[in-house]
This record gives C-alpha cells, structure tokens and sequence, in this order.
C-alpha cells in the first residue's frame, strides 16, 4: 500500500499540476522508468507499493526568502558573455558501429564523454579524438568509437549518414562494483592527469530508479578499457543518490580556481516526480583531493551545490520541496539526462539537454489512464492497461528533445553562498525536434526518452547529442559546432 501523503505533500502536488499547462509554452516531456528490453514490459507495481511518500511539514527545511537573482560580473579572466540558442550550428549526424553482440548498441546512450587524444591515425576532417560511450542499458559496458565527419541527411534516412568505427570493444570499466541494476542511471568523464595522478582517467557514477537506500555512487577507471583497473565506489557527503548519479561532466579549469579550487568535475541527476527536487541538480566534485585513489567507500567530504531546487532531509533519499524553489517550466515527467560546460571565445554557458514534457502530465499510464497517489485507501485504483501501456509512471501527451542553458556566474554566486541553490533558471531554450529522426514516443519499444547523454570538444567548439533509439534500436550521434 502507499504511505499517506501529508497535507504539505497535498498542496505542493495540487500546485504542480496547476502549473503543468504553463509547459506548454515551452514544449516537450519525457517519462519515468523506462524498459531497456524491447520484447517484454515491466511491472513496476512492487516497486511502487513500498515507496515511502511521506513528507511531514517539519521535515521540509525552513530558510529566509531566496536571494533574487542579479548580474553577477564574473571574476577577471573568465568569459563574460552568454552563449545563445543560435550560435549552435548544426553540422549533422552519425550512426554507431555495426556489432554481432545482441547487447551492443541497442537501447544505449545515456553516458558518453569526449576524448582529445583518441583516435590519433584517424583521417584530419576536423573532428578529431573520439567518445566513450555506454551500450545496452542491461549490459552497462563502456566502448570507444572513432569520429566521423557528419552528414545532414533532409530526408531524415539513417543510410545515409557514416558510421563510426570500434576503437576499444565494450567492456566493464566497473570491475562489477555495482552489481545489476534495475533502471540503471550513469554518468562519464574524462579528465587529465589531476593533483598527484600521472595520467588521464574515465570518471564514472551508476545508480538507478529507486534507492532507498544511500549506496556508494562514483569512482574512476584508467582509459584502456582492456584494463580498467576501477577504483571506488564512494560516496558524497550529505546528498542522496537522487540527485549525484546521472550526469558527469568536466567544469572548465579557470572557472574552477575562480569558485570551486580543486574541483573539476560537475556530478548531478534529475529525478522524474520530484524526489529529486523540483528541477536538475549540479554537484561539484574532486576525488583526487581526497586520495589517490580514494579507499573503496570512501566519503567524498568536498562537495560543492551549484544546482538544487530543494533541500537534503538528512535520513531520507527524497529532496525537501517547497514551491517557490522550483526550477521554471519544471514538470514531474522531464528528464534531463545528459550535460555540458560550454566556452567559446568570451562566451560561456553550461546546458542540460533532455526530454521536456509537452501538454498535460499525469501520473498513470501511457494511455491516460490516472493512478491516484494520493494515498487515500479508499480511492478506486484502475486495472493495469494491455501491453504496450502497462508501464505506471510520470507520463505527458507528448515530447520534445530540448537544451537549456544556464549563466555559469549565476552558477559561481552559488558555488560562494550569494544565491541559494534554487535561485538560477535557465535563460534560453533551444528545440531540438526538427533534427531528430525518430521524435515522440513509441510505446512498442519502450521509448519515452529522444535524448541521452552529451559530450563536448572544448578545444574545437564541437558538441556531441545522443538521440535514443533513432536508428531501429540503437542510438544516433548528433553534432553541433558551438560558436563565439
């Protein structure tokens, strides 16, 4: 049975779907748990049962008035100006390798990071290096690819894009540290050589839909998928795993010794129906400056909030909600899963890409059919629709592939307590619907997310997308050359 909701709880739910309509403005959604096998749903009514809900009035943290924000003039040296929808041009795509292992690239994406030195005998079309990408969901290994040129295909036919080339062969850069996961979320980066490391590591963090429980999270591998050798997992101090482990990103050096000194990697999640809080959260990380490596379990003590539309409630896995802490346009279906610090010339940005609920939201099924959460024992729960509408969770009427850029200086006033966690929203949006190749939902493949996860070239301005289950199962690799 569900745990009954408080009355706190009541309002703050009332006032989410009151706002939901106001999304329609800005377009696009995306769901909940997602089935990652295309031959069976999922039955996540157990799960469900068991959810602890309940959040009393004083457990939800009482601070002063937010902070408005303001324009804040970033430290000398570091870019001054925002980088805009428009100076992304969009360059094309590219298809991921051909493989014989029914695990391969079907239902991957959703941890990639770009590499400068890989690839160094590939041909000198201007996108150099090459990306470690996650495969299979169910699978969870790590392979690298090479960069082809890009193609724009008009007519949207996947045949006629490149393909790139197998670098390194899948393999298990967790040393299975992490067991199976049910719903798995995860993250990759690559970093140089950092403090008193010799060489360049993979950074990695995997959870999954629920956890109730707080687990070790985040570790590193070296880049020789041959011989990982994984280091970890740890912990974050103060944060539950809702909101550390999807995302993982590097945080440009110089912005770092500005706010965070030390700390340069960006980990964070967006958790579909508010457990997470009521928009994406952005953690900045070092490991390295607590060993090297840092034991197995340890707790990562430098942890840095630049992102958090809540607050931690110490014993429990969900984030403290308030309205006026929400992230705008937020809807419980989004899901923001993949991102990047953007820099070119004196502009900068840093951007989260995802899937935007479009229309009216509702927590049920896939055909519209409501399940009540509210906790009442005395309302009528409908029968579990047929395949392929029988997966229960945060859904919308549609859905759209989206970027949203944030000010990194908003981002540093929070990193030095001048705003609070919840006080910078995004400043633009940019659609990205008109290049997908396979949009909207499609409830035979399980498919109710466009997009996974992000990768960026600093060095040459080049930004790589994920665009789920767009080519039959497997996913297509979209680029945009970032302009000053």
């Amino acid at each position: 049975m569900f745990s009954r909701l408080s009355p706190v709880r009541l309002v703050i739910l009332v006032a989410i779907f009151c706002l939901l309509p106001l999304a329609c403005n800005l377009g696009t959604t995306i769901g909940d748990e997602e089935a990652v096998e295309n031959t069976e749903s999922v039955d996540t009514t157990e799960e469900f049962e068991t959810i602890p809900t309940e959040i009393t009035e004083s457990s939800i943290p009482t601070t002063e008035s937010p902070i408005p924000p303001t324009q804040i003039s970033p430290p000398e040296g570091l870019p001054t100006g925002l980088i805009q929808p428009e100076d992304l041009e969009y360059l094309g795509a590219f298809r991921l390798p051909e493989t014989g292992d029914e695990y391969g690239w079907g239902y991957s994406g959703y941890a990639m990071t770009f590499y400068p030195e890989g690839d160094p005998n590939g041909p000198e079309d201007g996108f150099p290096g090459s990306l470690y990408i996650l495969g299979h969901d169910q699978r969870q290994y790590i392979s690298e690819i090479s960069i082809p040129a890009p193609v724009v295909s008009n007519a949207k036919d996947v045949y006629e894009l490149p393909t790139a080339g197998t670098l390194q062969p899948f393999a298990d850069i967790t040393g299975g540290m992490f067991g199976e996961l049910e719903i798995p979320r995860a993250g990759l980066a690559y970093l140089p050589a950092q403090g008193s490391q010799t060489s360049g590591k993979l950074y990695f963090c995997w959870g999954q839909h629920f956890q109730f429980e707080r687990v070790p999270s985040h570790g590193w591998s070296e880049l020789d998928l041959s011989a990982p050798n994984p280091v970890g997992p740890w912990y974050l101090d103060g944060y539950t795993n809702y909101i550390t482990n999807d995302y993982l990103f590097e945080i440009p050096e110089e912005w770092a010794a500005a706010y965070t000194p030390g700390l340069r990697l960006v980990t964070g999640r967006f958790r579909d129906g508010s457990w997470g809080g009521l928009g994406p959260t952005l953690l900045a990380i070092g490991p390295w400056n607590e060993g090297d490596p840092p034991a197995p379990n340890t707790t990562l003590e430098r942890v840095v909030p630049l992102l958090l539309y809540g607050e931690p409630q110490p014993g429990n896995p969900e984030i403290g909600i308030q309205d006026d802490r929400r992230m705008e346009l937020y809807s419980e279906p989004d899901e923001w899963s993949g991102g990047a610090w953007l820099t070119a010339g004196e502009n900068s940005a840093m951007i989260l890409a995802g899937t935007k609920a479009v229309g009216e939201s509702w927590y049920g099924f896939s055909n519209g059919v409501v399940y009540p959460i509210s906790g009442d024992p005395d309302e009528t729960y409908p029968e579990v629709p047929p395949w392929p509408h029988d997966d229960r969770g945060w859904w919308s009427e549609e859905i759209s592939a989206q970027i949203i850029f944030f000010d990194p200086s908003e981002l540093g006033a929070v990193a030095t307590g001048a705003l609070k966690t919840w006080d910078p929203q995004p400043y633009a949006t940019l659609v990205l619907d008109e290049y997908l190749y396979d949009p909207g939902f499609d409830y035979e493949r399980y498919k109710r997310y466009l997009l996974g996860a992000v990768a960026f070239d600093r060095e040459n301005g080049i930004l790589y997308i994920v665009e789920r289950l767009a080519d039959e199962d497997r996913s297509l690799i979209h680029v945009f050359r970032v302009s000053s």
